[in-house]
């Protein structure tokens, strides 16, 4: 058995069901929470590169961009006040995601779907309508819940509701709408920055209202997951209709007697934030802090925040730099469209270290030819301006079929029910955190660090694929609830992991 590995073939699920229309609807719908997320990652990025909303917002680094001649080219967008209005989003989602924990265990995940929305388009009212910078990012805060509640509630549902054989494809939806989003952000932006008069970066904030609007309404018509039925009500007739009705078969025993398993487990657990620390939870605490942070560290949201301020320090003008966004937005969509093909074929492990070994090369590649060509002073000549433009192509490309949708697929399926909520909300919330350092320190980094950041980043890739190697069992077809076992047959883990006694807790001899 390789380094890392689980079983496969031992853990192939022994459920039936098929693909249905009703899951189908109900996975689509709930992966629109990811459009949410993704439009303002795209957004804010581009907002923050027109010079008629720095000019109003932000006058002392559009003075400092249009009239410093002396000022490196990678210190021109340098201001913590403009990164605090990319990153202050960040801080809300993350204490938003300790409340949707608490939402999600107690009432279910189609409410806590409902609240993200509805803050959601809230903020993003308030964004297109601001008139000083307080404005501007009270209305980020509102943003930042609604993406804390949907990122907490969203992967969760779709991994309970998908059928094991394909949750893998299911649940990277989730990251596929989160593409659509930071796409769909970028050729807004490309478009509001042609309107005359400096006013189009307000229809690029306002029109975060739209996806909300969407994912509000399909909400309505979400069921509830039988997972969270049972747990909640213990109607056992219910979560039975409701699991026939999404497995298309009346033969639902075996998933049905591991659900109420699950269950009457869960309902021991009163306190899942003090049960998570305890050593029988030790891989999947692990796995909820290590896999969010390496996800951060990959550097994607310093481009898909910072894209056009990047091509902009490269020496593309505003149009170019806002389109060179567009391109690698498309690039995004397509490489996680490619994931949801391959990962319940290859595998979680695979797929982590050939995007790991892909961004690691092109982030040395593109910071080499930083490091060469790109002074503080002196500009880039084209050809390698597009080399580097190429170079992130890839780069997101390796991520969006590997850290990108797996970062949010692994988690939401290695908790078992009792902690499930609680696990989720530290995800989120390590992501949450890693993301609000990341972004509110990046443009300081890049006038200090220069073309350096692209080894900084290389580094963590480097690291990141050695632990998955190490120390990430495959997840393949293992059903949801049985996921316990790839622990205790994992070659480093089940050193930890020993067989414990649900009810004492200690550890058997």
């Amino acid at each position: 058995m390789a380094v890392g590995e689980a079983i496969e073939n031992g853990g192939t699920c022994r459920y039936n069901g098929r693909i249905t229309p009703f899951v189908v609807f109900a996975c689509a719908v709930a992966a629109t929470g990811g459009i949410i997320f993704g439009y303002d990652i795209g957004i804010s990025g581009g907002v923050t590169s027109m010079e008629p909303f720095l000019k109003k917002f932000f006058p002392k680094v559009y003075d400092k961009m249009r009239e410093d001649t002396k000022l490196s080219n990678y210190c021109k967008f340098d201001s913590q006040l403009l990164t605090l209005f990319t990153s202050s989003l960040y801080i809300a989602g993350l204490v938003a995601s300790f409340f949707a924990s608490s939402v999600t265990r107690y009432f279910g995940r189609r409410p806590s779907i409902l609240a993200g929305g509805a803050a959601f388009l809230a903020g993003s009212a308030l964004g297109g309508a601001a008139s000083n910078v307080a404005m501007l990012i009270f209305g980020r805060v509102l943003l930042g819940i609604g993406v804390g509640f949907a990122n907490q509630s969203v992967p969760l549902y779709i991994s309970e509701m998908a059928p094991p054989r394909h949750r893998g494809f299911f649940n990277n939806g989730f990251e596929l709408c989160i593409g659509i989003g930071v796409l769909f952000a970028n050729l807004i932006n490309y478009g509001t920055e042609k309107i005359e008069g400096g006013w189009g970066w307000r229809i690029s904030l306002a029109m975060a209202a739209v996806p909300a609007t969407t994912l509000i309404f399909g909400a309505f018509f979400l069921p509830e997951t039988p997972n969270s039925l049972i747990q909640r009500s213990s109607d056992i007739d219910k979560a039975k209709s409701m699991l026939r009705r999404i497995r298309g078969t009346d033969d639902v025993q075996a998933e049905l007697d591991d659900l109420v398993k699950a269950s009457l487990i869960s309902k021991t657990v009163r306190h899942p934030f003090r049960n998570i620390i305890k050593r029988k939870y030790r891989p999947q605490l692990v796995m909820s802090i290590a896999i969010p942070f390496f996800q951060i560290v990959t550097g994607i949201n310093v481009i898909s925040f910072y894209a056009p301020v990047l091509f902009r320090t490269i020496g593309l003008g505003e149009s170019a730099s806002l389109l060179s966004a567009v391109i690698t937005g498309i690039v995004g969509v397509v490489s996680i469209f490619i994931c949801m093909l391959l990962v319940d074929k290859l595998g979680r492990r695979k797929l982590f270290m050939i995007g790991g070994l892909q961004m690691l090369a092109a982030q040395l590649m593109a910071g080499g030819i930083m490091a060469a060509k790109l002074g503080d002073h002196s500009e880039i000549s084209k050809p390698y301006a597009y080399s580097v433009i190429v170079l992130v192509c890839i780069y997101v490309a390796g991520f969006c079929w590997s850290w990108g949708p797996l970062g949010w697929l692994v988690p939401s399926e290695i908790f078992p029910l009792e902690i499930r909520s609680a696990g989720q909300s530290i995800t989120v919330a390590v992501g949450f955190l890693f993301t609000y350092l990341v972004a509110q320190t990046f443009l300081s980094m890049l006038c200090h660090f220069k073309s350096g950041l692209f080894f900084f980043f290389g580094g963590w890739a480097a690291i990141m694929t050695v632990f998955v190697h190490l120390f990430l069992p495959e997840t393949k077809n293992v059903p949801i609830e049985q996921m316990d076992k790839i622990w205790r047959e994992h070659w480093f883990w089940k050193k930890i992991v020993a067989e414990i006694d649900v009810k004492t807790d200690k550890i058997e001899a």
